[in-house]
């Protein structure tokens, strides 16, 4: 009796299961590539086989539980959000219980979990809904290298490698170089993990070439970076600071130096010039005024000098000879100094004598021109003078013409006088006296 119960329950499950409502798509997850146009299926069972009856079907993203569209069988409406239109639609056919979503131009945005879910009156045991997971594939853009920490020795630094993009995400491995470029294995204490090599206690072997490769299904992209390990005294600062010091160092040495020499070789222009060689070398001169030749202290050695021995004698004349020789040199240094100084001034001199040459030739130059003048103005003067004998001529001629027809036109105008007979005529050459008084 217990198993024809146990059966009998079995069997009313079995038929209440195949009357339940059942949402089905084929796969967990979905991959296609950035850009593609996209169908994710949905399949649908049910105990209600009447064609009229409402069907609500509903795709939405899981993740952010956002609501993508909804379908009503009994008009054909589709209610589709504002952020997906144009790009989502349904394909829905209630009789061969199909309810596909179809995507265009996916992103990496369109990267999520959707789920498809429907409602029937009237049958809402089994599984209403089911999911998928939709991957868009990119390739890995090409990842950015770099160095976290100062690469010097003894150091602990990172090497940094990321891609800005890349679906699935991509995975990231490091390869290791030496300077001559042949590879080599990472040190042991060396650990990558996410793109991030860490290197500890650096050393001048831990130089060389370090390439990062980014890689996910589709593709794969790389980037490299160099690695230059110094001691730490010879990092770009500090070595900029020590080369500046040295030559701030070195100027101020050179201009101490040169301002020493001047003001020495000044000092002795002046002593040579107040007559210090010639008080240095009085001892040498003959008495004058009866006092000795001597310097002090001297003519009391010279005397002492008769009745020394003459080792003594020897020792003192060799001590003599040796501050003698001293004074004599001395003097070859102010008598260079001196020459050097007179080579100076007849530099001097001639560069004088030069610019007074030119001055002359300027001079010179300059009379010339006044002398042409001269010659010109006096040429001028000719010229006036003639041109002003030529006026006086022509006016000589012209006055005896005028005063003889003045004669011939009142001669019978004027009384008879006898005596005008006795007088000699006037030659007609005869000068005025306006032109006596000129």
């Amino acid at each position: 009796m217990e198993g024809r119960m146990s059966t009998w329950t079995l069997l009313c499950l079995l038929v209440s299961g195949v009357g339940a409502l059942q949402v089905n798509i084929p796969k967990d997850l979905y991959e296609f590539a950035r850009g593609d146009n996209i169908t994710l299926p949905c399949s649908f069972e049910s105990k209600v086989t009447d064609p009229k009856t409402l069907v609500v079907i509903t795709w939405s993203v899981q993740d952010k539980a956002a609501m993508i569209l909804t379908y009503y069988s009994n008009n054909g409406h589709t209610d589709i959000k504002e952020r997906f239109e144009g790009r989502i639609s349904v394909d829905v056919d209630v009789k061969s219980r199909k309810a596909n979503l179809k995507l265009t131009s996916i992103t990496l945005a369109d990267n999520k979990k959707f789920e498809c879910r429907v409602q029937i009156p009237g049958d809402d045991e089994g599984k209403p809904a089911a999911t998928t997971r939709l991957v868009v594939l990119v390739a890995p853009s090409t990842p950015i290298c770099n160095i976290e920490g100062k690469a010097e020795y003894g150091k602990n630094i990172n090497l940094t490698c990321k891609s800005e993009e890349g679906s699935p995400p991509p995975t990231y491995t490091w390869q290791n170089r030496d300077v001559k470029n042949v590879p080599r294995a990472h040190d042991p204490r060396t650990t990558d993990k996410g793109g991030i090599l860490s290197l500890y206690n650096i050393t001048k072997d831990s130089s060389g070439f370090y390439i990062c490769t980014s890689r996910n299904k589709i593709r794969s992209a790389t980037c490299n970076l160099t690695l230059a390990v110094m001691p730490p005294s010879m990092n770009i600062g500090s070595t900029a600071g020590i080369i500046g010091g040295v030559v701030a160092g070195l100027i101020v040495l050179i201009i101490v130096i040169y301002c020493c020499c001047c003001r020495k070789k000044k000092e002795k222009g002046e002593e040579y010039a107040m007559g210090v060689q010639a008080e240095e070398y009085s001892d040498k001169e003959t008495a004058r005024n009866g006092e000795s030749r001597y310097a002090d202290g001297q003519e009391s050695d010279r005397d002492e000098s008769i009745v020394r021995s003459p080792v003594e004698r020897r020792d003192k004349y060799e001590e003599r000879s040796e501050r003698d020789y001293d004074h004599r040199k001395d003097n070859d240094d102010r008598r260079s100094d001196y020459d050097d100084r007179r080579s100076d001034y007849d530099d001097r001199r001639r560069d004088y004598d030069d610019r007074r040459s030119d001055y002359d030739d300027r001079r010179r130059d300059y009379d010339d021109r006044r002398s042409d003048y001269d010659d010109r103005r006096s040429d001028y003067s000719d010229r006036r003078d003639r041109h002003e004998r030529y006026d006086d001529d022509r006016r000589y001629d012209d006055e005896p013409r005028r005063d003889r027809r003045y004669d011939d036109d009142d001669r019978y105008d004027e009384p008879y006088d006898d005596r005008s007979r006795d007088k000699p005529p006037v030659p007609a050459n005869k000068p005025t006296r306006n032109d006596y008084d000129d």
